[in-house]
């Protein structure tokens, strides 16, 4: 992967540390200073200047060290300018051994108030040294080496000297800020945004080095008592820098909750991501998402809302494994990011640790609250090759998460809609209907007497490139894309024409349909469906309708409304996939359901596993204690048969009877059975050879 700029420029830098740097710098910098303390008393100089120039600076480094000790903040990658500042006036003026004095008082006091950070400063301190040394070595190449008892004085303070002294600042500030980069970087790397504000700090020191400094000089000679006015500008520099930062870090930083917000999380995932590939690990985003929390601030408020949504920052911090790192991208969703992940498995099993962390019950003012969330998981990778990809494509899977009710989904191409690959095929799915290319096929369900309990419409679609396309795939497509009703619209109205052809024949037999909760919930399905039955001049009894429980779990008012106006209309409702849900007896009681459908999942090792029989034994009491006739999908064998005939199902559906059949097959299908209704192989061999010859006489089929 290719970085773009959104990466940090400190993961680069980081790439050329050292781990012995810091005590390389150290050892350096104690060496440097000794040898020039030496040399400076052995050639009998002063190490500081003495007399008004000595207090004044004095004093004007103590008002300095004042004034960041009470700013009470962090001094971090040389973020003063005032202690850089008088540092580069006296190196000018007296030379490196008095300049490193005073960038020592200031670096070393600063760190010596804020005990937790002495060991920065004394790095700080030994930066200083070289900084200072390599900034005296560039004065040497003009031929200036100055001294408490030889001052550097030129005649005239005018352009004259600007070489010497852009040449002190220059190096002064790169050989500092550089060491201190590859050493002080953030194990993290550091962000876009940041390293562009400290950049901008770091310029606004070098003006105030290239306009203070000299004048500092200027006034040590000519007016020393006048030195401690000069912390006026130098605070007001301090002061300046400091904000610049705190603005930088309000522009990544979520004003509520105080957690990053998501121009962060994407300029730290491309870091995340730079680094994840440079070693060949994987890296994770998770997106949570609560669960109906906008009822929350309908019901509770904004005020309460924001509270609660604290409570849920404090618990996701306390949550978050070592080394993740979460962001508020806004409203009631969050992230959270793991720079490095073992697996595809272990970054899902860390994302339903944070969802439980988040589904523990929450106190607001004595009103108990649970508030459960929905997370996507996409990983790099796996799944996208930038930040951008792969938060969308987390948000992809929270989404699915929400749909599914499942908590925690990891990204499926296949379930998004989204790419462009499903773009394309999702034009050519809407171009299919229109033309008509889309098609039905029908598979029996049929009853232990053999008689043709009734048929399933079941779509397929050949594209003309691609081939047969799965219908789990497309109808997924149509689903996510908002094309399901007119996908439901295009097979109702062809069953249905079917249906009226078929008992023209004289084959009358119930055809099911499958409807989403998508089309349940829009308003007036129940109606057009009624339209269309008398359209086609259909008895209301010839439809069955196939819906799953999620059609509660949106909006179940709206969804018992519809299915209440579809029953009153005389169409029957089969609950399909039964048991694969997460409350199927609760909704069960409020479906106007007649048929209840097991899994194929459950069907599949009923005569081999002893739990899915008892599964659809219990489902069977359950249903014929409703009154709900019961059908199990995907019978393939005759011992399976025979298990649901002994456990008392009513009807089966599977390969064992038919696979789902073009209607000009079915057609034949039906016919071919007549009276006599549908038997299996083993049961046709029995036949007397006779009966086996007789013709089936065509006509009614029984259901």
């Amino acid at each position: 992967m290719k970085p773009t700029d959104s990466a940090a420029p400190a993961s680069r830098l980081q790439r050329f540390a050292v781990p012995a740097l810091p005590a390389t710098i150290l050892a350096a910098a104690g060496l440097a200073l000794a040898a020039g303390v030496v040399h400076t008393l052995g050639d009998g100089d002063a190490l500081f200047p003495g007399g008004p120039v000595g207090w004044s600076l004095a004093i004007l480094t103590g008002i300095i060290v004042g004034h960041l000790v009470a700013l009470g903040r962090d001094r971090w990658w040389g973020g003063t300018g005032s202690g850089a500042a008088l540092a580069l006036a006296v190196l000018l003026l007296y030379g490196w051994v008095p300049a490193t004095l005073v960038s020592l008082a200031v670096v070393v006091l600063v760190g010596a108030a804020r005990r937790h950070r002495w060991r920065q400063a004394i790095l700080h301190g030994a930066v200083d040294v070289l900084g200072i040394g390599a900034a005296a070595l560039g004065l040497a190449f003009f031929g200036i080496a100055a001294s408490v008892h030889h001052p550097w004085t030129p005649q005239d303070w005018d352009l004259a000297v600007l070489p010497e002294v852009l040449t002190a600042a220059g190096v002064y500030l790169v050989v500092s800020r550089a060491l201190l980069w590859l050493t002080l970087a953030p194990r993290t790397g550091q962000l876009r945004t940041v390293a562009r504000t400290a950049v901008a700090r770091q310029v606004l020191v070098g003006i105030a080095l290239l306009g203070i400094s000299p004048l500092i000089a200027v006034c040590a000679v000519h007016a020393p008592l006048l030195l401690p006015l000069f912390a006026v500008p130098l605070i007001a520099l301090d002061s300046t820098l400091w904000i610049a930062r705190a603005r930088a870090e309000e522009q990544l930083r979520d004003p509520l909750t105080g957690l990053p917000n998501r121009q962060w999380l994407l300029e730290r995932t491309w870091s995340a991501l730079d680094d994840a590939e440079r070693v060949g690990a994987r890296s994770a985003l998770v997106l949570i998402d609560l669960d109906r929390f906008r009822s929350v601030n309908d019901t509770l408020g904004h005020l309460a809302g924001d509270r609660l949504l604290l409570q849920i920052a404090d618990r996701l911090r306390h949550a978050l494994p070592r080394g993740a790192e979460a962001a508020r991208l806004g409203g009631d969703e969050f992230a959270v990011l793991l720079p490095t992940t073992d697996s595809l498995t272990s970054s899902q099993r860390v994302a339903r640790n944070l969802v439980a962390a988040l589904g523990s019950p929450l106190d607001l003012d004595g009103l108990t609250l649970v508030l459960e969330a929905s997370a996507g998981v996409a990983v790099f990778p796996d799944h996208a090759l930038d930040a951008e990809g792969l938060l969308r494509r987390a948000d992809v899977a929270m989404y699915q998460a929400k749909r599914d009710r499942s908590g925690v989904e990891l990204y499926e191409a296949k379930r998004d809609g989204n790419t462009p690959d499903r773009l394309g095929l999702l034009g050519d799915l809407r171009r299919a209907l229109d033309a008509g290319d889309v098609e039905l096929h029908y598979q029996p369900k049929v009853g232990f007497d053999g008689h043709v309990a009734g048929l399933e419409a079941l779509v397929r679609w050949v594209h003309p490139d691609r081939g047969r396309v799965p219908p789990d795939e497309f109808i997924a497509i149509a689903e996510s894309s908002g094309l399901m009703p007119r996908l439901t619209e295009y097979v109702l109205e062809t069953a249905l024409a079917q249906v009226a052809r078929w008992r023209a024949m004289g084959l009358e037999v119930p055809v099911a349909v499958n409807v989403s909760p998508r089309d349940v919930h829009s308003p007036g399905f129940a109606g057009a469906v009624a339209a269309r039955l008398a359209r086609h001049r259909v008895p209301p009894g010839a439809l069955q309708l196939e819906i799953t429980e999620h059609v509660l779990l949106e909006d179940p008012q709206r969804a018992a409304d519809t299915l209440a106006g579809l029953t009153a209309h005389g169409v029957k409702m089969s609950l399909d996939d039964f048991g694969t849900g997460y409350s199927s007896l609760v909704h069960l009681r409020r479906l106007p359901v007649s048929e209840l459908k097991i899994d194929r999942s459950f069907v599949a090792r009923l005569a081999v596993d002893n739990e899915d029989a008892e599964i659809v034994r219990c489902t069977l009491d359950l249903a014929h204690s409703l009154g709900l006739l019961v059908v199990a999908e995907g019978v393939e064998d005759d011992e399976t048969w025979e298990r649901l005939r002994d456990l008392g199902c009513d009807a089966v559906q599977g390969w064992l009877v038919a696979a789902a059949m073009p209607p000009d097959e079915t057609t034949a299908w039906l016919r071919a059975r007549g009276e006599r209704g549908w038997q299996r192989e083993s049961e046709t061999a029995a036949l007397p050879a006779a009966e086996k010859a007789a013709p089936s006489p065509s006509g009614q089929v029984l259901n």
